[in-house]
């Protein structure tokens, strides 16, 4: 991918001289959208209406680098990265947008003039719920660093209605609650409604043939779905006014009245009536169900069409010449969700723009790459082929034709050997394989840590390796330090900065100058004393915001945790069997019969603070949860232990309350069946503000270790 250096205009915000007059600037702007947007003045105004209208205000500036930018790329036709991914884990837009355009001592300065205050401000945005995991924050992270790096991309998603779920924990048993962060006007969205594009589904494909002769496939009595598009601006860190702003734009099919079927409604078929509004609502629908497999299948579809037609659109209309796409779009798939990118944008080439079968495949292996994220075979996507024929006729009979090519080429190479056809085929037993199609369509494949590479190309892709070994790369995964330094620990941050300047915001390396003051006492003990701030920060945050509820979900209580002179003992990730949750559970009951025995048996206090969500669907992890919950209970209820012993349920984990825990953490727990953890990246999060890792040889972790 080239990278091009954006010309932007500059902006006030960004502009240190004169800080006082550019407040009073940005106040009367701040009074101009409480007037004209919310009709209040700022002596009526609340915390939600104040941060609405700053949040414009500052979308105001920096809609100039991000028209900018844009414009550029229209320009100039660098060769630009399509990314696309179900999810994303972006955080509060504000804080890390005034971070990256070094504006926090102004903004200070205008919620003083405004006489609100900054940090209740900056806590009134809710996480946009666009994501889980580390799949989510890992594609934030890109984005984040692209947009740093001034690299021309763009970013692809689905704007859920309401996210995965709220986790509430109601005497230890998990309820799923709709998020609510688009309960109100989200001011970091721009609806872009000249960008819809009209989705099909179903129907009967009629066999025709393009310009070339070659097949495609008209479709009849199809369902149409209309995906409208929302842009965020994704604002990328940079000590001058000329900041890049890349785009992630989010489909969704809720604010598409057509997509309602009123007659199937007024029939009393509400499930059908409704189907198509709610294909955006929630991510990863529990498919337990054979509803919640139609929806998930037809959620990725979504995905890929929509963001499909738009980049072939905008680049045909910018380029003129489809002839130079294989040279100027780069396509990546993150995970096997947007596998079905390799077969829509075969029938684009085919149909729309009449390209021979060859070619077009040729097209689409040079242009897409994937990105694997897991070695669990239940978590490689396989489809009911019947499923995908009556949801994706054309895409199907796309699909069996790429097998039908790809069987051949390996009794090629491989005569004889009918049992390594079955294992690689894209399509067997009934089930299409989105992993095969994944690797058989992509110019490259990456596993996400050397580990987890090796796994990939040793076992559980063995076939695919030994056949395309120049396919398969690694790509450790990463962190941006940006949020999970500079803007969550800003105590830690300066402490950096001010010995070895701000160069490491943009290049971690740098960190490194940080050894030769390792045997410093006095900065020893400045860093301790971040630690013990930012702890003291967490648990006044836990006493407040990390509720105990009884079994109808009443509040009854508060979090009491330990205090800064106990070990901070974190293990945040989502819940499952080989994350391993469970078995710190165990270590904590281990603990508690030690100190119920001799309170001397441990010198050391310890609070261990577990958070992370289980899928709707997965019973065990409910459990889990429930037991962790248990433990608590009892433990913190004991009037002897409890002085030394504390576990606490971390509800509701997300990047925001990631950002709570993170800095004040002593212990990491990185403790996955070693072999499964793909990558992780809490545990690099995590690390980068000084805590200690305990965990098996696995993932990034051994890279970690190694360095």
């Amino acid at each position: 991918m080239l990278r091009k250096n954006y010309t932007q205009v500059n902006t006030n915000m960004t502009d240190g001289s004169n800080l006082d007059a550019q407040a009073d600037s940005l106040v009367y702007k701040v009074k101009h959208y409480l007037i004209t947007t919310m009709g209040v003045t700022l002596e009526e105004a609340n915390d939600e209406a104040v941060f609405r209208a700053f949040s414009l205000t500052l979308r105001e500036e920096i809609m100039i680098n991000w028209t900018a930018s844009i414009h550029t790329m229209t320009k100039e036709l660098p060769r630009t990265l399509y990314y696309l991914c179900l999810e994303y884990l972006p955080g509060r837009f504000l804080t890390n947008s005034i971070a990256n355009i070094h504006a926090g001592e102004l903004v200070k300065i205008v919620m003083k003039k405004l006489g609100h205050d900054y940090r209740k401000i900056m806590a009134v945005e809710h996480d946009p719920a666009l994501g889980n995991g580390g799949l989510g924050r890992l594609a934030s992270c890109l984005l984040d660093s692209l947009a740093t790096q001034q690299y021309p991309a763009m970013g692809y998603g689905l704007r859920y209605q309401y996210g995965i779920f709220e986790q509430e924990v109601w005497e230890g048993v998990q309820v799923e609650r709709p998020e609510i962060w688009l309960l109100n006007e989200n001011p970091w969205e721009f609806r872009r409604d000249v960008h819809s594009v009209n989705v099909m589904y179903s129907g009967k494909a009629i066999p025709t043939k393009n310009e070339k002769g070659v097949d495609t496939f008209d479709l009849v009595d199809y369902e149409e779905v209309r995906a409208l598009s929302y842009d965020l601006p994704i604002v990328g860190y940079r000590e001058t006014p000329d900041f890049s702003v890349l785009s992630l734009r989010l489909w969704t099919t809720k604010e598409s009245p057509r997509n309602f079927k009123l007659q199937r409604y007024n029939a009393g078929l509400l499930d059908q009536a409704a189907e198509n509004t709610t294909l955006t609502d929630v991510l990863y629908p529990n498919d337990n169900n054979e509803m919640g497999k139609r929806v998930r299948l037809k959620q990725e579809y979504l995905l890929v069409a929509a963001s499909l037609e738009d980049i072939v659109h905008h680049f045909h209309l910018n380029a003129k010449d489809m002839s130079l796409f294989a040279d100027k779009v780069r396509i990546h798939l993150n995970d096997t969700h947007p596998a079905l990118a390799i077969a829509e944008l075969m029938r684009i080439l085919l149909k729309e723009h009449n390209f021979d079968w060859g070619e077009a495949f040729e097209v689409v292996r040079t242009c897409t790459n994937y990105t694997n994220h897991t070695v669990l075979k239940e978590a490689l996507e396989e489809w009911n082929e019947n499923r995908v024929a009556q949801l994706l006729p054309r895409q199907y009979q796309i699909i069996q034709r790429l097998n039908a090519d790809f069987c051949t080429e390996i009794r090629a190479k491989y005569p004889n050997d009918e049992e390594r056809i079955r294992r690689m085929s894209i399509i067997e037993g009934g089930q299409i394989k989105m992993a095969n199609l994944s690797i058989y369509g992509t110019h490259r494949v990456n596993g996400v840590a050397e580990l987890h590479t090796e796994i990939l190309k040793n076992e559980i892709f063995k076939d695919f390796y030994e056949m395309y070994p120049d396919k398969f790369v690694n790509v450790t995964n990463g962190v941006t330090q940006r949020r999970w330094i500079n803007n969550c620990n800003p105590r830690l941050a300066e402490f950096f900065s001010k010995r070895i300047g701000k160069g490491w915001i943009t290049d971690l390396q740098q960190i490194e100058q940080m050894s030769k003051f390792a045997s410093d006492s006095a900065c020893q003990e400045e860093f301790l004393e971040i630690k013990r701030a930012n702890k003291r920060a967490f648990c006044e945050f836990l006493k407040t915001a990390n509720p105990i509820r009884d079994a109808k979900g009443v509040e009854i209580a508060q979090t009491d945790p330990l205090g800064e002179d106990a070990l901070f003992d974190v293990q945040i990730k989502r819940i499952h069997e080989y994350k391993r949750q469970l078995m710190n559970a165990l270590h904590a009951i281990i603990l508690y019969h030690e100190l119920s025995a001799n309170l001397d048996a441990r010198p050391i206090k310890r609070m261990v603070i577990i958070g992370g969500k289980a899928a709707p669907g997965y019973v065990v992890a409910k459990n889990i949860i429930r037991l962790i919950s248990c433990l608590g209970r009892k433990i913190n209820a004991d009037p002897k232990v409890r002085e030394k012993l504390r576990v606490v349920y971390y509800e509701n984990y997300n990047a925001s309350r990631a950002e709570k825990v993170i800095p004040a953490a002593d212990l990491s727990e990185q403790i996955s069946c070693a072999g499964q953890e793909a990558s992780g990246t809490g545990n690099m999060k995590l690390s980068m503000n000084g805590a200690l890792t305990i965990g098996t040889e696995d993932g990034a972790s051994i890279e970690m270790h190694k360095e």
